[in-house]
C-alpha cells in the first residue's frame, strides 16, 4: 500500500490542505475558510472537513501521518495566540487532532514548516544550517541548526520579523519601534509606496497599474513596474532589501550563519533585490563571515505551507 502524508497550512482566512507524497509532492490540494472569528472549535471542524476529504480520496489507511503548520508561538503541540483568530488563548490542537484522527499528528509554527520544507525539499537541501526569511503579510522565519528547527525553550524561536533596526522607528503591532516588519511587511511596504509617489515631481508606472487607484498597490505590483524598468519601484524595493539586509546582519552574526533563504509572497521580487541584501549584509556583517554569506531564493514558493506541514511527519 502506498503511503501518504496530510498536510496542513492553516491560516486566519484560509485552510489549505494537501496529501504529499514521501517525496514532497502534493498529490492533492483543498482549501476552505477558516471562519476564524468563530473560535477554535469551529476552525477545529474546518481543519477536519478537509481532513476527510483526503480520506475520501486516498483511504484513511493509507495515511501515514497529519502535519499542521500554525500561526503563532507553538510549543509541544499547544498554539498560543494565533494572530487573527478569535477567542484563542492557548489551545492543545496537536492532541485535538491526533484524538479525532487515531493518525499521528504534529503541529508546529508555520515559518519553521515551511524552513523545514525547504531543507527537506528546497532551496536548503543539503544544507544542515540556515536561516529561513518569510517575507509576505509580514515578515517571519525559521532556524534550522543540524538539519533541524531550533524552537528555543518556548518555542519562539525565529521571529525574525521583530528584529528592531531602529529603536526611535515606525510602531510594530508587537508593541516595540523599528522592528523590520514595520518597514518592509507588505502593508508597511503599500504605505510607504503611497507616500513616495505623492512626493513632487515623482512619476511611476506602479499608477497606471492600478489605474490610479493607490489603494490597490500591494509589493507585486511593485515589483512589475520595477521589471518594467520604473525608476521610483527599484528605489522602493532596494531600499526595502537593503532594510532587510539590516537586519539579518545581526541575526547572523549572532548565529554563526552563512546561508539566508527567502520565502513568502514578495521573495519573487527581481534580482537586484536579492543583490542589495546580499551586499548589505556583506558590507556590515563581521569580516569573518563575509565571503561565506549566500542569500538564495527559496524553491517551493506558494506550495512550501502545505509541503512543510507534511514535512513534520514525513
Amino acid at each position: 500500500m502506498s503511503r501518504y502524508y496530510i498536510g496542513i497550512d492553516l491560516g486566519a482566512t484560509t485552510v489549505k490542505t494537501g496529501c504529499v507524497s514521501s517525496e514532497g509532492k502534493i498529490l492533492l490540494e483543498t482549501k476552505v475558510s477558516t471562519e476564524a472569528h468563530q473560535g477554535p472549535q469551529v476552525v477545529v471542524q474546518k481543519i477536519m472537513k478537509t481532513v476527510e476529504e483526503m480520506y475520501n480520496r486516498f483511504g484513511k489507511a493509507s495515511i501515514e501521518g497529519i502535519g499542521i503548520g500554525a500561526p503563532g508561538i507553538v510549543h509541544n503541540g499547544i498554539v498560543k495566540a494565533p494572530p487573527n483568530i478569535s477567542e484563542w488563548d492557548e489551545v492543545n490542537l496537536q492532541s485535538k487532532i491526533a484524538n479525532l484522527t487515531g493518525i499521528k499528528t504534529i503541529v508546529e509554527n508555520d515559518a519553521n514548516a515551511a524552513a523545514l520544507a525547504e531543507a527537506k525539499f528546497g532551496a536548503g537541501k543539503g544544507k544542515n544550517n540556515f536561516l529561513f526569511v518569510i517575507w509576505g503579510t509580514g515578515v517571519g522565519g525559521g532556524i534550522i541548526l543540524d538539519g533541524k528547527i531550533y524552537h528555543g525553550p518556548n518555542g519562539g524561536a525565529g521571529e525574525i520579523g521583530h528584529t528592531s533596526i531602529d529603536f526611535n522607528g515606525p510602531q510594530c503591532n508587537c508593541g516595540n519601534k523599528g522592528c523590520i516588519e514595520a518597514y518592509i511587511g507588505q502593508r508597511y511596504l503599500s504605505q510607504r509606496t503611497r507616500e513616495m509617489l505623492k512626493l513632487p515631481g515623482v512619476v511611476s508606472s506602479i499608477e497606471t497599474l492600478v489605474e490610479g487607484n493607490l489603494d490597490r498597490i500591494e509589493p507585486h505590483v511593485i515589483a512589475v513596474a520595477a521589471e518594467q524598468g520604473d525608476a521610483a519601484a527599484k528605489e522602493i524595493l532596494t531600499e526595502a532589501g537593503t532594510l532587510l539586509g539590516y537586519a539579518l546582519t545581526s541575526i547572523v552574526n549572532i548565529m554563526d550563519l552563512e546561508i539566508v533563504i527567502i520565502g513568502g509572497g514578495i521573495s519573487a521580487s527581481p534580482r537586484f533585490v536579492y543583490d542589495a541584501i546580499t551586499q548589505t549584509i556583506q558590507t556590515r556583517v563581521l569580516k569573518p563571515h563575509r565571503q561565506h554569506i549566500q542569500v538564495l531564493r527559496a524553491e517551493l514558493g506558494n506550495a512550501a505551507g502545505i509541503i512543510g506541514a507534511a514535512s513534520l511527519v514525513i
